[in-house]
């Protein structure tokens, strides 16, 4: 690997933690500078400014997340084994997270409002990927005669996703499996209340 391209995974890095775990807005420059040991001149070879480097840093935990989540998908044979490791990463996620701060979507919907559109369109279409994997898996539980034909999709994968981020969310502000348990074993019996 080329030194330049190293320089920019370490920034990627360094800077995905720092705006996961303090804020896009929070997080200056400075920060950056000090957390990978570069001057700002180094940084800016690399991405055109700090809304750049925001948006590449979402992009990066974007792809790591939905990484993550695809293997143990691929790896699973039905409907109910696929939404299983999809339960498993968020509930494994609490001991041993894949980034620092908690997850990347729902921290940028947070922040992301009419004051960075940037952001918002991102973190949207972040939010979106998710629906449509999500989406994906409940389509082909019905073509392979896993779950009922007559379910509303579009219901089931906005509570799916809004109950699995508000799960983590509470989980996170508590410190405690709790909420995120919770969560999952409700989820695991609509899982039960679908399938064939």
């Amino acid at each position: 690997m080329r030194d330049s391209e190293a320089t920019k995974k370490l920034i990627l890095k360094k800077s995905a933690n720092l705006f996961n775990t303090q804020g896009y807005k929070a997080t200056s420059l400075s920060d950056i500078t000090k957390a990978t040991g570069l001057t700002k001149g180094a940084i800016y070879r690399h991405f055109d400014n700090k809304e750049d480097l925001e948006r590449q840093a979402l992009r990066s935990l974007s792809k790591l997340m939905f990484t993550e989540i695809s293997t143990s998908i691929r790896e699973a044979k039905t409907f109910q084994t696929k939404m299983e490791a999809i339960f498993q990463f968020f509930e494994n996620y609490m001991n041993t997270p894949l980034y620092q701060g908690g997850c990347p979507l729902l921290n940028a919907a947070i922040e992301s409002d009419d004051a960075n559109p940037v952001l918002r369109e991102q973190t949207y279409n972040m939010l979106s990927r998710l629906r449509v994997s999500m989406y994906t898996l409940f389509r082909n539980g019905i073509k392979n005669h896993q779950i009922d034909a007559a379910i509303d999709i579009e219901y089931y994968c906005t509570v799916f996703i809004a109950i699995l981020e508000g799960g983590i969310m509470m989980s996170k502000l508590e410190r405690s499996k709790n909420a995120i348990s919770h969560s999952i074993s409700h989820l695991r019996k609509l899982v039960k209340e679908v399938s064939i």
